[in-house]
């Protein structure tokens, strides 16, 4: 963004215009022991070619996975992004388009928005989607509050412990103040067992919250945990991961009725952790209850085919009292970017880039085992997977660091009782080659 200095002339005329001789008389409405005092310890001024010199420096001790290998995961990932993405969403037309969601929104970017609603649609297996949220973690928590609106049961919302630490603080988070309680059901095998679902469900329970593949990258017992919902007159959410689709059921075929996810890894870079792209999906039934806003295919008064926004259940269209969220923008250029990413790879693409991410996981889990890394749960997984460590993991983790590798994520930061455990993620963008020297590197220390 560019940046033009106010000279001291610039400074004295608007002090002028406003009416005071000084700074200081212009801040005098502040009580003077309110007012912070100290040096600032400004440098002296640099020029332009030292400023570059010195800002550049900063930035290359950024640890960025375009300058390491690497294995992180967690809700982030390392996926390869076609240059047409790119591309596409750097158009003016789109890039400059900030919080395109009122009724004046362009009709590009509005068919962008209903590709996006398609797509993820025909992903899911689900009958509508809307036009995106904010991100993973308040996508769990606006299904929460749809399932309460939709049941009208107030009493409790079940989640399981292997959903992403992130995504839980955030539910609770909204439940602070809300009648409603969320109960975190255990997972000591990387699972939520049926059976503890069972005993935990009652009749108050609005919905039950599973994440699959989950957090630890295990599958879950999806079917079966929707049908114990379902018997119970609860709502079924699935929090998923959009890649996994390539290969695995989508959440409509198990029945549920609201499906979340993070849509990070459809053409998104990591960007240090966000922004990101919030996804939600549902069942026709519950169309009214959905957050944020829909957009619909229609004709203009030409007969020609245009798009235009159909729902739009925000509080700043419609009483307060009557609104399903309080959203008051979207992440419309990650909308964008997901939309380019699946038309781009198709069905074909999506399934060939799961298969590599699959192979990839189990050929590095397998070799970390030879080398005295196994596997911390007994169950089949997608991408990611977690490991138990014979070494200090925070230590292990930063020596890898130090050699090139984000090597993953330890599982004590949430999780204490799995304080010698690491998870690990891969990509269709690893090689054998860059596999091979990771476990060189955990054998050598």
């Amino acid at each position: 963004m560019a940046y033009v200095l106010n000279t001291p002339e610039d400074r004295q005329a608007m002090l002028e215009k406003i009416g005071v001789r000084s700074i200081d008389d212009l801040f005098a409405v502040i009580p003077e022991t309110l007012r912070l005092k100290r040096d600032l310890n400004v440098p002296p001024a640099m020029s332009e070619i030292e400023l570059t010199r010195m800002v550049q420096a900063l930035a290359e001790r950024n640890q960025s996975a375009d300058r390491s290998v690497c294995f992180l995961g967690g809700g982030s990932y390392d996926h390869f992004i076609p240059a047409v993405v790119d591309t596409v969403s750097s158009r003016s037309e789109f890039y400059t388009a900030y919080t395109p969601y009122q009724a004046e929104a362009s009709q590009g970017s509005l068919q962008v928005f209903f590709e996006f609603q398609t797509l993820i649609c025909q992903l899911t297996g689900m009958d509508v989607a809307n036009a995106s949220l904010y991100e993973g973690g308040s996508a769990v928590a606006e299904a929460a509050f749809m399932a309460i609106t939709i049941t009208q049961r107030h009493g409790r919302i079940l989640y399981t412990e292997s959903m992403h630490p992130h995504y839980r603080a955030t539910l609770e988070t909204y439940l602070k103040n809300l009648e409603a309680r969320g109960i975190c059901l255990p997972a000591p095998e990387g699972f939520l067992d049926p059976d503890a679902l069972e005993k935990a469900i009652d009749d108050e329970t609005a919905c039950v919250i599973v994440q699959h593949p989950n957090f630890f990258g295990c599958f879950e017992e999806v079917g079966e945990l929707a049908k114990i919902a379902h018997d119970h007159g609860a709502l079924f959410v699935q929090s998923f991961d959009p890649i996994s689709l390539g290969l695995l059921k989508g959440p409509g075929e198990y029945g549920a009725d609201i499906a979340i996810a993070e849509g990070q890894c459809l053409g998104n870079p990591m960007s240090y952790g966000g922004p990101y792209l919030g996804i939600l999906a549902c069942r026709q039934e519950f169309v009214r209850k959905m957050p944020g806003r829909l957009v619909g295919e229609t004709v203009d008064r030409n007969g020609k085919r245009c798009w235009t926004l159909t729902l739009q259940t925000r509080e700043q269209h419609i009483r307060r009292e009557k609104a399903t969220s309080n959203i008051c923008t979207n992440q419309g250029l990650f909308a964008l970017r997901a939309a380019v990413y699946l038309a781009a790879l198709g069905p074909q693409g999506l399934k060939q880039t799961a298969e590599l991410c699959t192979r990839n996981a189990h050929y590095l889990a397998r070799q970390l085992a030879e080398a005295g890394f196994p596997l911390r749960f007994d169950r089949p997984f997608f991408k990611e997977f977690a490991v138990r460590s014979p070494k200090d993991v925070p230590q292990l983790l930063r020596r890898a660091r130090d050699r090139g590798f984000l090597a993953g994520l330890p599982l004590g930061t949430w999780y204490p009782q799995f304080g010698d455990c690491f998870t690990l993620a891969t990509t269709e963008k690893r090689t054998k080659e860059e596999m091979d020297r990771l476990v060189t590197t955990f054998t050598s220390m």
